[in-house]
Protein backbone atom coordinates (compact mmCIF):
# COMPACT_ATOMS: atom_id res chain seq x y z
CA UNK A 1 0.00 0.00 0.00
CA UNK A 2 0.82 3.48 -0.93
CA UNK A 3 -0.23 6.78 0.96
CA UNK A 4 0.36 10.19 -0.10
CA UNK A 5 -1.39 13.86 1.51
CA UNK A 6 -2.72 15.20 -1.68
CA UNK A 7 -2.62 18.20 0.33
CA UNK A 8 0.83 18.09 0.56
CA UNK A 9 1.48 17.47 -3.33
CA UNK A 10 -0.84 20.54 -3.98
CA UNK A 11 1.28 22.77 -2.26
CA UNK A 12 4.50 21.35 -3.56
CA UNK A 13 3.03 21.81 -7.00
CA UNK A 14 1.55 25.51 -6.96
CA UNK A 15 5.52 26.05 -5.63
CA UNK A 16 6.66 24.67 -8.55
CA UNK A 17 3.77 26.66 -10.76
CA UNK A 18 4.43 29.96 -9.20
CA UNK A 19 8.15 29.47 -10.51
CA UNK A 20 7.63 27.77 -13.82
CA UNK A 21 7.14 29.83 -16.70
CA UNK A 22 4.46 28.47 -18.15
CA UNK A 23 2.66 28.67 -14.56
CA UNK A 24 1.79 24.80 -14.10
CA UNK A 25 2.88 22.50 -12.52
CA UNK A 26 1.99 18.45 -12.29
CA UNK A 27 2.86 15.13 -10.49
CA UNK A 28 1.48 12.17 -11.39
CA UNK A 29 0.21 10.75 -7.98
CA UNK A 30 -0.61 7.15 -8.98
CA UNK A 31 -0.63 4.75 -12.34
CA UNK A 32 0.27 6.60 -15.87
CA UNK A 33 0.71 5.09 -19.59
CA UNK A 34 1.33 1.45 -18.39
CA UNK A 35 -1.93 1.47 -15.87
CA UNK A 36 -5.39 1.88 -17.52
CA UNK A 37 -6.29 4.50 -13.82
CA UNK A 38 -4.06 7.45 -13.74
CA UNK A 39 -4.63 10.33 -11.01
CA UNK A 40 -2.20 13.43 -11.54
CA UNK A 41 -1.84 16.42 -8.90
CA UNK A 42 -1.62 19.58 -11.39
CA UNK A 43 -1.40 23.26 -10.23
CA UNK A 44 -2.08 26.49 -12.00
CA UNK A 45 -1.24 29.98 -11.68
CA UNK A 46 -4.21 32.30 -11.75
CA UNK A 47 -5.16 33.24 -15.02
CA UNK A 48 -3.38 30.53 -16.79
CA UNK A 49 -4.91 27.89 -18.97
CA UNK A 50 -4.57 24.34 -20.18
CA UNK A 51 -5.32 24.43 -23.69
CA UNK A 52 -8.80 22.88 -25.58
CA UNK A 53 -7.84 18.91 -25.86
CA UNK A 54 -9.86 16.00 -25.94
CA UNK A 55 -9.88 13.30 -23.16
CA UNK A 56 -8.06 9.73 -23.74
CA UNK A 57 -11.04 7.81 -21.99
CA UNK A 58 -12.97 9.09 -18.76
CA UNK A 59 -12.00 11.33 -16.28
CA UNK A 60 -12.89 13.27 -13.45
CA UNK A 61 -11.50 16.36 -11.51
CA UNK A 62 -11.63 17.22 -8.00
CA UNK A 63 -10.38 20.75 -6.95
CA UNK A 64 -8.07 20.68 -3.93
CA UNK A 65 -7.49 24.31 -3.66
CA UNK A 66 -8.27 27.73 -5.56
CA UNK A 67 -11.16 28.12 -7.95
CA UNK A 68 -11.18 26.95 -11.62
CA UNK A 69 -13.68 26.83 -14.55
CA UNK A 70 -13.70 23.75 -17.26
CA UNK A 71 -14.99 25.09 -20.68
CA UNK A 72 -16.36 22.58 -23.14
CA UNK A 73 -18.30 24.25 -26.00
CA UNK A 74 -20.70 26.87 -24.75
CA UNK A 75 -20.96 25.16 -21.65
CA UNK A 76 -18.96 26.18 -18.21
CA UNK A 77 -18.66 24.56 -14.47
CA UNK A 78 -16.97 26.49 -12.31
CA UNK A 79 -15.23 24.45 -9.13
CA UNK A 80 -13.68 25.22 -5.83
CA UNK A 81 -12.05 23.22 -2.97
CA UNK A 82 -14.09 20.11 -2.42
CA UNK A 83 -15.97 20.06 -5.48
CA UNK A 84 -16.00 16.94 -8.11
CA UNK A 85 -16.38 17.52 -11.82
CA UNK A 86 -16.84 14.95 -14.03
CA UNK A 87 -14.91 15.81 -17.25
CA UNK A 88 -17.40 15.69 -20.74
CA UNK A 89 -16.12 13.08 -23.70
CA UNK A 90 -15.87 16.31 -25.43
CA UNK A 91 -13.34 19.14 -26.42
CA UNK A 92 -12.45 21.16 -23.02
CA UNK A 93 -10.23 23.42 -21.52
CA UNK A 94 -9.27 24.28 -17.99
CA UNK A 95 -8.64 28.31 -16.81
CA UNK A 96 -7.55 28.91 -13.31
CA UNK A 97 -9.22 31.46 -11.75
CA UNK A 98 -7.06 31.87 -8.60
CA UNK A 99 -4.04 29.90 -8.15
CA UNK A 100 -5.57 26.05 -8.25
CA UNK A 101 -4.59 22.53 -7.41
CA UNK A 102 -6.70 19.68 -8.65
CA UNK A 103 -6.38 16.11 -9.06
CA UNK A 104 -7.36 14.97 -12.27
CA UNK A 105 -7.87 11.30 -12.68
CA UNK A 106 -8.42 9.24 -15.94
CA UNK A 107 -9.50 5.94 -16.71
CA UNK A 108 -8.45 4.17 -20.20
Amino acid sequence: MDKKSLTAVARQQLKLAATASSGRSSSTVYGGHTHSLRQTVIAMTAGQTLAEHENSGEATLVVLSGVLVLISGTNEWKGSAGDLIVIPNARHSVKAVDDVAFLLTVAK
